[in-house]
């Protein structure tokens, strides 16, 4: 996946894009396929099999439909890979649930995510950062080096013990990159997300009847005083973890990956006082969680194109935040940009309930990154996730050289 644009635009036959094949996301251009849309078709139908989904390019698009849980709802699931079934978890998981009922699940864990209560761990969280990147130098990659990142920030507050965190990165790729062959089982895609749904779900159960035994304070003991089934406790404990590994590992891989594509890095490490407009620009820029899937509840249209009720609707969060009538020359990954608002972690009831702890967490892997490292140099070539919701590198093979 080209992270930007190198393909002539004008000569892209929308016609011929499938948005629903993974190996565009893995090998292909889809910075410049979603260009082209905005520019010719910001809202078109992409047939899939014997169904399809309405595919919104814009920023202002987008953001309307995620701002709008009563016309565009998250109960039909939340991603692609739920095309044309049943969201088990519908009404007992916040992501797959819509207000009221949302708010009810959603309360609780947002004053346990929220920034004064996430930065009661900041410390904890600098340690384990501080020993990961420590034992790193000369050739190594940087990928696979962070992959335990997002379980070194939540783990410890869904009281996950740290024996368990590869076993849990493991499970959520198999969850999320069905079809990148460094997590696919034999079976298959479908095989391969129904294992890492199993396992990871029966983990998170057992998780959380140690919690019922032994309350710990934690994420896991607030959802447990929800008046939702165990089902609906497993199903939360799981969106969280989803979100985490989205953001915490890509978000940092990509910014590197590009970084040293163009030069920046000495730049990027200078301005450690810029590091929190730079952290936020990251996230814009590199979008890790690729799409939502709503569905909408009535006849409606989304810039002019007329959607019917049932319909899906799949919003190209890459694509809005490279949105360029809403972010100058949006391709440049520019620390110095101010005031412009993405949507990588969403818009309106459904804004990321985790992205206080995202932001703290990412701000301290910059921090620390520019700290340990004087400078790093590509040593091979960067392989993407092959996935259409995970927009992430799995290898970014680099040669560090501690200050």
């Amino acid at each position: 996946m080209n992270l930007v644009p190198s393909t002539d635009v004008a000569a892209i036959d929308l016609a011929r894009i499938d948005l629903s094949d993974p190996a565009l996301f893995a090998a292909g251009d889809p910075h410049a396929v979603w260009q082209a849309m905005r520019q010719r078709e910001p809202v078109r139908w992409q047939a899939v099999d014997s169904t399809g989904f309405w595919a919104v390019s814009t920023f202002d698009g987008a953001e309307r439909v995620l701002s709008d849980h009563a016309t565009f709802s998250s109960t039909g699931g939340v991603m692609l890979n739920m095309l044309g079934r049943t969201e088990p978890a519908q009404g007992q998981q916040f992501s797959a649930t819509d207000p009221p009922e949302h708010g009810h699940i959603r309360g609780p864990l947002q004053r346990e995510l929220a920034m004064r209560a996430v930065q009661q761990h900041a410390a904890v969280v600098r340690e384990h950062v501080r020993d990961l990147l420590g034992s790193l130098s000369g050739s190594f990659d940087f990928a696979t080096a962070i992959s335990p990142l997002p379980m070194a920030f939540l783990g410890p507050l869904m009281g996950i013990p740290a024996r368990d965190w590869p076993l849990i990165a493991r499970l959520v790729a198999m969850s999320v990159a069905e079809h990148d062959p460094d997590t696919a089982v034999e079976g298959g895609p479908q095989a391969t997300l129904d294992r890492g749904h199993r396992e990871l779900f029966a983990y998170l159960l057992n998780l959380s009847l140690e919690h019922r035994k032994r309350p710990r304070g934690d994420l896991v003991d607030a959802l447990l005083a929800l008046p939702i089934s165990a089902g609906g406790v497993v199903a939360n404990c799981y969106s969280l973890i989803l979100g985490a590994a989205a953001s915490i590992a890509h978000v940092p891989t990509a910014t590197l990956g590009e970084l040293l594509r163009t030069g920046q890095y000495p730049t990027w490490a200078a301005r450690r006082t810029s590091i929190p407009s730079a952290v936020e620009e990251a996230i814009r820029w590199t979008s890790p969680a690729g799409h939502f899937l709503r569905t909408a509840t009535q006849d409606t249209a989304i810039n002019g194109k007329a959607i019917a009720a049932g319909d899906a609707v799949v919003l190209w969060i890459g694509s809005s935040n490279r949105d360029e009538r809403y972010f100058p020359d949006p391709h440049r990954l520019d620390p110095s940009r101010r005031g412009q608002r993405h949507l990588a972690f969403g818009a309106g009831a459904h804004y990321c309930i985790g992205a206080a702890l995202a932001r703290l967490a990412l701000r301290i892997v910059f921090e620390e990154m520019f700290h340990r490292f004087a400078s790093f140099e590509l040593a091979g070539d960067i392989v993407h996730v092959r996935s259409t919701w995970l927009a992430g590198i799995k290898s970014l093979p680099v040669v560090g050289r501690p200050r």
